[in-house]
């Protein structure tokens, strides 16, 4: 009894010393109510005070107590040891108030005891080891395995959220992760450097340590457990299979299997990739991986297909990298020779010796080349005509050389022979028409009809392409041949290559032109020597002689021509604030007479140059302005100085380098800033700046100020960026009218340029955001009293001229008494 009455007291002591006793916060009238206490709290710890009123003299405690929550007579709920989420996380009891004889006069109502988590449990491995196995090549990311740790701390709150990580793996070859561990699953799958290294032979087997904490792994004082991992390298059967051959034109039935694909687990989807866009796609697969072809192939039309094979798992996505499948299409005899042409045509000279070769007869065969397919065997079988005699020609057996083989050929005999060649394989043989001419022998050389053509006079400017002498000479060699064919040359005099000799195929007649311009000052006079000759070289024994060569001689006058430039446009770059007199440039040109040039300057309409008549120097004659000009182009012309006084012009563009010489200034025009009349709070206006020099890479940077210190203390002034600054008031009472702020801009430039520009601010009523300004009076327009009497003494001056008029109307009537129609109205 004494132990108990203790017992009360500490608990009193408590609830008072903590506070327990305010109302409303921590006692209460009896009504269903949730309390949330932490797990592991020291016992006897006051959870609340309920309240009732007579006849209630005691409550009574009921439901899922566990021995642990106790309530006094008083109301006092508290529990007497430390409570334990993982055992209990919901208390569900029932209290009711009773009178003095035990009867229930209040309640029961519903009391819930949420016990909250602490972290009081640490994570533990489902298992100490794990075994696990993976295929070499394995695509990364893609989970093989996976350990599981259990925590039994609320996994709603940090205290039960885990954190995985491998924290060691052995081997660790070139310091490399091949592992890695999704955090929050524990799935274990391999890294790019894994899929690509793993290797059964190099190392069959590998250990990893992992280990796991709670709180997410955020937090120092987190616990943790470790597991070892041992895992099996197995070797991937996702390859490649060797290249596939295939015979063409096969008869058995399609489909036919051609090789197989297979993935490292079962249940793979198969399918072909046909990156050629072959239509129709003469290849398939079943979903055993088996593949298989699907019509007959043919060789010619193409000789290997390249396809690839892919496996995806059930959602879709490739389980691994497609694989390349090769497949070659083996040759058959299914085609015979064909001639490269309808005939063959080769030239053969007479009297060429026995056994030389007259050409090389080539025929195709379409079937697979170098294989015996498509090896060919050539035989003459007949010859027309067969005259002097038949078995004039031979060929050779395999690689077609047609040669003489019995006597030379006489054009007279027969000036042609047509032969006719078997070309076979092992299976077809082909027929194919060969024509041999006989052409007459170059045995004539070109003789020209006179040794001599005299001498011809051009002046320099002859115009290039010009025909200035025909030669001919004549050739007793058969007509249009390569032997009576005649080519002429230009073996002396002409070393600059200023003439051309062009053929006449038809007459053999040779127009000598001008090549090149002709060049007084450089040869005067030229002795050119012609020599005609065959593109066939001439039968052995047979050689040009004098008669192959005739000469003339060329004589060139001088013309009067203008100097000459070295080039069309000449350039010089210079500051914009170079020194009057300052030399910026040199223009010279030649006279080809060699006569002296004299210099002077055409377009220079602002009058910026002047040029050295004599060395065709330039010189700055006026002050320069990038900003009106960057680029000043004018004509240099060059006239010789006696003769014909010929002129000739070049360009001269001077390039203005720019100096920092233009003051900053506004960008546009700032007349419409205002600000609404009166202030309720300060504001700032925008505005921006810039200058005239030319802006380098980086913006501008300028730096911003008012004008006259004596503003500082209504406005300020701040910098935005490089070109921009923001206008600001310091307080709200303007009055309203328009202030003209002196707004100081440097340029911060070498040297630096400072302006002072003038910013007008209007302060005005505003009527929905605009600025509205009565409108005052103007000189020139009347005020509203002047327009009233204007118009009242119009009015006056109207009704005195009616009157007049009346009176003047009246009186004539009384002086004429005649009818108006009689009398006409007076003027």
């Amino acid at each position: 009894m004494v132990s108990a009455q203790l017992h009360f007291l500490c608990l009193l002591t408590l609830y008072l010393t903590c506070g327990y006793g305010q109302e409303g916060k921590f006692s209460g009238p009896l009504k269903p109510m949730t309390f949330s206490i932490f797990e592991g709290q020291e016992p006897s710890q006051i959870i609340f005070q309920f309240k009732t009123n007579p006849p209630a003299v005691n409550f009574e405690l009921t439901g899922e107590t566990d021995g642990i929550f106790k309530i006094e007579k008083d109301g006092l709920l508290y529990h007497t040891r430390a409570l334990d989420r993982e055992t209990r996380a919901v208390h569900h009891l029932q209290l009711a108030a009773l009178d003095s004889r035990g009867a229930i006069v209040d309640g029961p109502v519903p009391i819930i005891i949420e016990v909250k988590d602490i972290n009081d449990n640490r994570p533990t491995f489902l298992q100490s080891k794990y075994e696990g196995s993976v295929r070499q090549n394995s695509r990364p990311g893609k989970p093989f395995m996976y350990v599981n740790a259990t925590d039994l701390d609320d996994p709603a709150t940090p205290n039960g959220q885990l954190f995985y990580q491998i924290v060691i793996q052995l081997p660790k070859i070139n310091n490399d992760m091949y592992f890695q561990i999704n955090n929050k699953t524990g799935a274990i799958s391999l890294t790019p450097e894994g899929s690509q290294e793993l290797d059964p032979v190099k190392n069959p087997s590998y250990s990893l340590v992992v280990s796991v904490k709670d709180m997410g792994g955020q937090n120092e004082n987190s616990f943790s457990d470790t597991a070892s991992v041992d895992i099996s390298v197995r070797e991937n059967i996702w390859k490649a299979p060797e290249p596939v051959e295939i015979r063409e034109n096969l008869t058995d039935p399609h489909p036919i299997k051609i090789t197989q694909v297979q993935w490292n687990d079962p249940g793979a989807q198969y399918s072909l990739v046909n990156k050629e866009k072959l239509s129709p796609f003469p290849f398939s697969i079943d979903q055993e991986g088996n593949i298989y072809v699907t019509q007959p192939l043919d060789r010619e039309e193409k000789n290997s297909h390249v396809f690839f094979a892919t496996a995806k798992d059930e959602n879709g996505k490739p389980l691994a990298y497609p694989l390349e499948i090769y497949v070659k299409v083996i040759d058959i005899n299914d085609n015979p020779p064909t001639c490269l042409s309808p005939v063959t045509v080769f030239e053969v000279q007479e009297n060429e010796p026995l056994g030389n070769s007259i050409g090389n007869f080539v025929a195709h065969d379409m079937d697979e080349a170098n294989s015996i397919n498509s090896i060919l065997k050539y035989k003459l079988v007949d010859q027309t005509p067969k005259v002097p005699s038949d078995g004039l020609f031979l060929i050779g057996e395999y690689e077609g050389k047609v040669q003489l083989s019995k006597q030379s050929l006489k054009k007279q005999d027969s000036p042609q022979y047509n032969l006719t060649v078997e070309v076979s394989d092992i299976d077809f043989k082909t027929l194919c028409s060969v024509q041999v001419n006989v052409i007459d022998i170059n045995d004539q050389i070109p003789i020209f009809e006179t040794s001599n053509y005299g001498s011809k006079t051009l002046s320099e400017d002859t115009a290039i392409g010009s025909t200035i002498l025909i030669i001919q000479a004549t050739d007793a060699d058969e007509p249009f041949t390569g032997s009576s064919k005649i080519l002429y040359k230009i073996v002396q005099g002409d070393t600059e290559g200023r003439l051309e000799v062009v053929t006449d195929p038809m007459t053999n007649a040779g127009y000598v032109k001008i090549k090149k311009p002709l060049d007084f000052e450089t040869q005067p006079v030229s002795s050119i020597v012609f020599k005609a000759e065959n593109p066939e070289p001439l039968v052995e024994g047979i050689e040009y002689n004098a008669s192959s060569f005739a000469s003339f001689e060329l004589i060139v006058t001088d013309v009067n021509e203008v100097p000459v430039f070295p080039r069309r446009i000449f350039q010089a770059n210079v500051s914009e604030d170079a020194a009057v007199g300052s030399r910026v440039g040199n223009v010279t040109a030649r006279d080809p007479e060699g006569l002296a040039v004299s210099y002077s300057l055409k377009g220079n309409t602002r009058g910026w140059l002047k040029i050295d008549s004599v060395t065709g120097e330039i010189f700055s004659a006026a002050p320069l302005d990038r900003e009106t000009e960057s680029v000043y182009r004018v004509q240099v012309v060059a006239t010789e100085v006696g003769g014909s006084s010929l002129s000739s012009t070049a360009d001269f563009h001077l390039v203005l380098t720019d100096v920092n010489d233009n003051p900053p200034r506004l960008a546009k025009d700032y007349t419409g800033l205002f600000f609404c009349h009166p202030l309720s709070a300060p504001g700032s206006l925008i505005f921006e700046a810039t200058d005239d020099d030319q802006q380098s890479l980086r913006r501008p940077k300028f730096t911003f100020a008012l004008g006259r210190e004596g503003l500082q203390s209504d406005w300020e002034v701040s910098k935005i960026n490089g070109t921009h600054a923001r206008l600001s008031t310091r307080h709200t009472r303007f009055e309203e009218q328009v202030y003209n702020i002196p707004i100081r801009i440097n340029d911060g430039g070498q040297p630096p340029m400072e302006g002072i520009v003038s910013l007008p601010v209007t302060f005005c009523r505003c009527v929905e955001g605009s600025c509205f300004r009565p409108a005052g009076r103007q000189d020139g327009i009347p005020t509203v009293g002047m327009a009233v009497g204007i118009l009242l003494t119009t009015f006056l001056v109207i009704g005195i001229i009616l009157a007049v008029v009346f009176i003047r109307i009246r009186k004539d009537k009384v002086e004429n008494p005649q009818s108006p129609e009689n009398k006409p109205l007076r003027s």
